[in-house]
């Protein structure tokens, strides 16, 4: 494998929202072109095309853009899993560049979502979990796993509600953010129950969404002379469950994190203590107190007070979900890999408006699908 860098040098994303009268391959398309237009560079320059889509997994959605944007011949690979879709089309764009197989790549995800729970599907047989042996819906997913957090380092359901207003207060300095809305620690609180202790406003939105990026090797960036403007990939992870002794009834929402995340700062030469700002995974509320620990931000048993103590906020030490994250931004599952790209890109290059991390060089992106996948990518500003 190439030993030369692969930079982000095109990025761009749809505002997040419902998008009824519009089909996928247009969604995708047109965040596509945005990407490309952001590069500088358009269809005919791309040498390869991996789409991130999980709902129409079967309906050749990266073909399908194409026909919209132009037909040029070159390989696509439509990519499906589960919410880490969009970082494993990303990264397979990057292996395809870090192999010296191919300069300039486009990565593609886009989702329609519709409303309602995810998860809860019965399975292929055996003890049916749903009722008896605990939830598979995803809000009882993820809040077995913060009373779990709960019992063992007295979490609060204060503290949880504290990530939903913290995100829900950056989603005001997002256009780009489905909901841009204030939301008061008591409201988020009283709000109506969902699984406890996520309420309403404590859970991700079902959201229809697009983003795309360009990657280009090093001497092809070189070449165009874009590297003011271009972002490193220091680090590319994908991983999933390693096998361990454990209560099987209930998901693991952390092992795979912690794995991805051990090698991704080898990968990147860094330690979490470098990073200046962070997209990580808060489907629910529940999931960003877990992974500030799984990510290594702060020790496992004081996730509670990096949110107490204004750590994960805009002007903290390590900020969290400047966009608002998933719990405001939106989450339409095939794109929100690549959206997360966007994000901290946008930061590297100083272009982040109102939320913008004042000297962010650093910027890691993290997404999680249950079943079980993490892809965690780690950015660097270029130069």
């Amino acid at each position: 494998m190439s030993s030369s860098g692969v930079y982000v040098i095109g990025v761009d994303m749809l505002k997040f929202g419902r998008f009824p009268h519009r089909s996928v391959p247009d969604l995708g398309a047109e965040a596509a072109l945005m990407a490309l237009d952001d590069a500088g560079l358009g269809i005919p320059d791309m040498q390869a095309l991996y789409c991130g889509n999980l709902y129409q997994a079967n309906a050749m959605v990266g073909q399908r853009i194409l026909q919209q944007i132009g037909q040029t011949g070159i390989p696509v690979v439509n990519c499906a899993n589960a919410c880490a879709t969009g970082a494993t089309a990303f990264r397979e764009a990057w292996m395809s560049i870090k192999a010296g197989v191919h300069d300039l790549v486009l990565a593609v995800g886009v989702e329609q979502m519709g409303k309602g729970l995810l998860g809860g599907g019965g399975g292929s047989g055996g003890i049916p979990k749903e009722g008896l042996l605990g939830g598979v819906t995803m809000p009882t997913v993820f809040a077995e796993a913060g009373m779990e957090h709960a019992r063992n380092h007295g979490t609060t359901f204060e503290q949880f509600a504290r990530v939903s207003v913290k995100n829900h207060h950056h989603s005001t300095l997002n256009p780009k953010a489905m909901y841009q809305i204030e939301t008061p620690l008591e409201a988020v609180m009283n709000a109506e129950m969902i699984s406890y202790p996520n309420t309403k406003l404590m859970c991700s939105v079902n959201v229809d969404g697009a983003a795309a990026a360009v990657l280009c090797s090093e001497r092809k960036v070189k070449e165009l002379g874009l590297m003011k403007r271009a972002v490193k990939v220091r680090a590319s992870v994908l991983t999933s469950d390693p096998w361990q002794e454990r209560d099987l009834v209930m998901p693991d929402v952390n092992s795979c994190t912690r794995l991805a995340a051990r090698q991704a700062y080898e990968q990147a030469g860094i330690g979490p203590e470098d990073l200046d700002l962070v997209e990580l995974h808060d489907c629910f509320a529940t999931a960003e107190i877990l992974h500030y620990g799984n990510l290594g931000l702060c020790p496992e048993s004081e996730a509670g007070r990096f949110i107490d103590e204004g750590h994960a906020s805009l002007g903290g030490r390590t900020p969290v979900n400047v966009s608002g994250g998933l719990l405001s931004k939106g989450h339409p599952l095939g794109a929100t890999g690549i959206a997360n790209i966007y994000e901290i890109t946008t930061h590297l290059r100083g272009e982040a408006g109102k939320r913008q991390v004042l000297g962010a060089r650093i910027g890691l992106t993290h997404v999680i699908g249950l079943g079980s996948a993490c892809g965690i990518h780690i950015l660097e500003k270029a130069g």
